[in-house]
Parts: C-alpha cells; structure tokens; sequence
C-alpha cells in the first residue's frame, strides 16, 4: 500500500482504536497490521508524538510474564481531534470515491463534460 495513504490514516487509526479500549504498544501494532499493513516501528513514533501533543496519556501495567506494558489511553483533547479527523476522512473519501466512480462523461460534480 502507498506510504502516503498509510501515514494520513494511522493517526485516525490509533486516535480510533484508543476511543474504543486502552492498549499498549504492541497490541495496537497487532490490531493495525491486521487490517493494514504497517510496520512495528511505525507505530511507536506516533504514539510518542500523540502523546506530546495532549492527545494521548500512558501508565504502565505490571505483566505476568515480563516488564510492566505501558498503555496508552485517549485525552478528552485526542477524542476532540479523532472526531475532527473522522469527519475530514469521511469528508475525503467520499469525494475520492465520487471521482473514482464517476461515468467517463462527467468530471467530479456531477456535471457533464463540454
């Protein structure tokens, strides 16, 4: 998959993922290449920047078989800018698909071609 459609939705991804449960690192990892493919150290970048923007918090965990996980959970300011990005992402997509299935005749408002 393109790099560049990859790094506009993975902020929505995670911001997503996080509005639903905590996670820690990994396990977002896991969720996300599930569905798209993204490497591990793509993803902890992210979540250090989401977190130094107010978006995210994290607290650590004691595991049972290792070091303590560190968990991140969403801010009321990251649930603000997922909503934001949500509406954008909608707004964006249905406008490519728009173009993408428009009739050869017509150009992206529907109109016909002169």
């Amino acid at each position: 998959m393109n790099t560049q459609f990859k790094k506009g939705a993975l902020s929505l991804c995670v911001l997503t993922i996080l509005s639903r449960r905590d996670c820690y690192g990994y396990e977002l990892v896991q969720i996300i290449s599930g569905n798209i493919e993204v490497a591990e150290g793509t993803i902890y970048p992210l979540l250090r920047r989401l977190s130094a923007e107010g978006y995210l918090e994290a607290y650590f965990i004691e595991s049972a078989g290792g070091p303590p996980r560190k968990y991140y959970r969403l801010t009321e300011n990251g649930q603000r800018y997922r909503d934001k990005l949500a509406s954008e992402w909608k707004g964006f997509t249905e406008g490519v698909s728009r173009i993408l299935e428009a009739p050869a005749n017509e150009n992206s408002k529907g109109e016909m071609k002169p």
